[in-house]
C-alpha cells in the first residue's frame, strides 16, 4: 500500500524528515482509546506498541527478543515475559516458537491477530459513539438524552 505524498509531507512537517528517517510505527487510535476496555495496563500497552514497531507486514510476525523489548521500555526480561503471558491469556497475542536451522530455538514470533480481532469487534461501537458526538455538536450542545440510540451516553 503506497502512502500518498501529501500524507508524507504533512507527517514530515509535524515530525521532520530526520526523525521519520529513523522509522515510524503505525498505532491505530482505537488501541489507545480502548486500552481500558481491552484490559491492558500501561506497561502491557507499551509492549504492544513495541511489538507493532517490529510488525511491518501482515504475513511476517514480529520476533523481538524479550531482552530487546525490556531494554526499550526499561523492564527486565522476566517482567516482559509476565506481561506477554498476560497479553496471551487475554487473547491479544499468541507466542509461537521460532526455530532457526543450525541454531535451534530462538526468539518467539508474536501473532497479533487476536489484538486485531478484538479491535475490529470494538470498531463499530467506537464509530457509533463518534457519530453520536458529531450529532450532538450539530444540535448545538449536549442533547445526549434526546438522541435516539441504543447507547445514548457518550
Amino acid at each position: 500500500m503506497a502512502v500518498e505524498k501529501s500524507t508524507i509531507h504533512r507527517t514530515q512537517k509535524k515530525w521532520s524528515k530526520e526523525i521519520l528517517d529513523e522509522g515510524f510505527c503505525i498505532v491505530p487510535s482505537i488501541l489507545l482509546r480502548a486500552q481500558k476496555r481491552i484490559g491492558v495496563n500501561p506497561s502491557q500497552l507499551i509492549l504492544l506498541i513495541q511489538l507493532l514497531d517490529y510488525w511491518w507486514d501482515a504475513g511476517n510476525k514480529p520476533f523481538p527478543s524479550k531482552k530487546d523489548l525490556g531494554n526499550r521500555v526499561g523492564l527486565g526480561a522476566r517482567q516482559v515475559q509476565r506481561y506477554l503471558a498476560d497479553l496471551e491469556a487475554a487473547g491479544l497475542i499468541k507466542r509461537e516458537a521460532r526455530v532457526v536451522a543450525g541454531k535451534g530455538r530462538t526468539t518467539n514470533k508474536y501473532d497479533l491477530s487476536g489484538l486485531v480481532e478484538k479491535l475490529n469487534e470494538l470498531a463499530p461501537e467506537f464509530k457509533e459513539t463518534r457519530e453520536l458526538k458529531k450529532a450532538v455538536e450539530r444540535r448545538g450542545g449536549d442533547d445526549r438524552l434526546k438522541l435516539e440510540s441504543k447507547n445514548p451516553t457518550i
